[in-house]
Order: structure tokens, then C-alpha cells, then sequence
């Protein structure tokens, strides 16, 4: 299975308490924090509700 790179490009602060949960959930706590997660729908789901916070490559 494919795995996803996402990359934190913007700030959590004063962002709504369910977007930072979810970058939270990612692994994402400070700005240029990266991680690998599984390419699956539960992941893409999270990507695009805090697409504007993050960038997306495959590893």
C-alpha cells in the first residue's frame, strides 16, 4: 500500500478546535512537522479537511 507524506506549512493558531484535533491526529503539532500515514480513505479524508494547513506528497 501507498504511503502519504504531509508536511504542517501553516500555523494551528486560531484555527477552529477540529481542525487542529485533526492535524493533532496526523501527528502534526509545529509548523514544517512531517509524517508518513497510509494512503486510505480515512487519511484522505483528514488531508482534505485541513488541505489549507498542509502539502501532500507520495513517499
Amino acid at each position: 500500500m501507498a504511503n502519504l507524506k504531509i508536511k504542517l506549512v501553516k500555523s494551528l493558531n486560531g484555527r477552529l478546535k477540529g481542525h487542529i484535533a485533526t492535524a493533532e491526529s496526523l501527528g502534526l503539532r509545529k509548523i514544517g512537522a512531517e509524517t508518513v500515514q497510509p494512503d486510505n480513505p480515512q487519511t484522505r479524508g483528514k488531508i482534505a479537511k485541513i488541505s489549507y494547513l498542509v502539502s501532500v506528497t507520495e513517499a
